[in-house]
């Protein structure tokens, strides 16, 4: 089996191999351009260490991890849009480098093209693989859609942003990995244990992305901090706030997510001590412990040597920095 780094060079050398320098070029471009500036890659990862776990070949998966990754690139082109981001990555966003319409173009031919890598090698489970893909995106986009809804409501609560988070983040990690397995032949029960493996790794790590965003370190966290709190973004760490807090702390908060002053930096300032003394830091940390402890449960339960499941042990740890 190969470790965790052996198979992201694995999948890094196949983007690198990939080009769509095709024509028109006003078409191909931009998708060319957003495949070549990289990311975590950890989609494809986890599809192929899933294959691997269950006596599979990374290399005869190729074709599948080259589709989730370029599904999961078109969500983040029409993401980016969508939230009018001017970066991703360091680089610009297509629809700032180009425009619009050529994002909103790209975006359909990358899932089209998506589509296509499924559909280069039969397989006995390709119905099932090809449902679970589609599922997997219909659920995606049902999370981006109430992400979007939950910018103009007061009354999101917890257990709806988990459930939206599980959508738009977890279930295309779960995804990849059941569809690893099923390239597999891997046992229906084992399948459903790694999914929520997937599941449960995947709200761990975007609990943990809150909390970063929050009180990690920005020359760690490799981005500046406090960004969801100047977008007024209802992040775990503010609905929790909103659970822990008086009336007039409630009330502040309500007040300070619902405006965007100039001094931008003030406002973190001041929505941080309100998190310092409701305990946020830790009461996140401890969500966040949950889902990692589930996540593992649920890869313990495979009925497989531990060994064979070291490297999504390793991957899991890695993504939420428990490496070390």
């Amino acid at each position: 089996m190969n470790t965790f780094k052996e198979l992201l060079t694995k999948v890094k050398d196949l983007f690198e191999k990939e080009n769509f320098v095709f024509e028109p070029r006003g078409l191909y471009d931009p998708i060319d351009y957003t495949l070549s500036l990289g990311g975590k890659r950890i989609r494809p990862v986890l599809l192929m260490a899933a294959n691997e776990m269950f006596g599979g070949k990374a290399e005869e998966v190729a074709h599948a991890a080259l589709g989730i990754e370029t599904f999961h690139n078109f969500t983040l082109l029409h993401d980016d849009l969508m939230d009018r981001s001017p970066i991703r990555r360091g680089m610009p966003t297509v629809f700032r480098k180009w425009n619009d319409n050529t994002a909103i173009l790209s975006g359909d031919t990358m899932f089209a093209l998506a589509w296509r890598y499924f559909l280069r090698q039969p397989h006995a489970n390709l119905q099932s693989i090809l449902n679970t893909f589609n599922e997997t995106a219909i659920e995606v986009c049902e999370g981006q859609q109430f992400d979007m809804d939950f910018e103009t409501r007061s009354d999101v609560t917890i257990s709806e942003y988990i459930e939206m988070i599980r959508l738009k983040t977890a279930v295309l990690l779960a995804g990849a990995l059941k569809i690893g397995a099923l390239y597999a032949n891997a046992p229906a029960a084992d399948i459903e244990h790694l999914y929520q493996f997937g599941i449960h790794a995947g709200l761990a790590f975007q609990l943990q992305d809150d909390w970063l965003d929050s009180f990690g370190d920005t020359a760690t966290f490799g981005k500046q901090t406090g960004t969801d709190i100047k977008d007024n973004k209802k992040t775990y760490l503010f609905l929790k706030a909103l659970e822990q807090s008086n009336p007039e702390q409630h009330n502040q908060l309500t007040l300070l997510f619902s405006n965007n002053p100039e001094d931008a930096d003030s406002k973190v300032k001041e929505v941080l001590s309100i998190y310092e003394k409701l305990n946020i830091r830790t009461l996140t940390e401890q969500a966040i412990e949950e889902e990692f402890h589930l996540a593992e449960e649920s890869l313990k339960a495979i009925q497989l040597p531990e060994e064979r499941k070291s490297t999504l042990y390793e991957i899991s740890r890695s993504l939420l920095g428990r490496d070390k």
